[in-house]
């Protein structure tokens, strides 16, 4: 029986500010303990990823404000 030791996740979105687009990623690998709960590390990454995205969005529409 195989063991999962290791858990990746990518978040990547799009916005449009003005005429530009702009794109942003997070990519995350994890080694995790075959004894700790799965699905909660990998919720746990998926939050993590989303929120770098989702903070990335935020910077770049800082940067355009007046």
């Amino acid at each position: 029986m195989s063991q999962t030791t290791k858990i990746q996740a990518s978040s990547r979105a799009s916005i449009k500010v003005g005429d530009s687009f702009y794109t942003v990623e997070w990519t995350e690998e994890r080694t995790v303990d075959p004894t700790d709960d799965l699905e909660e590390e990998r919720a746990d990454l998926w939050d993590t990823a989303n929120n770098e995205v989702d903070n990335q969005i935020k910077d770049i529409l800082n940067a355009f404000k007046k």
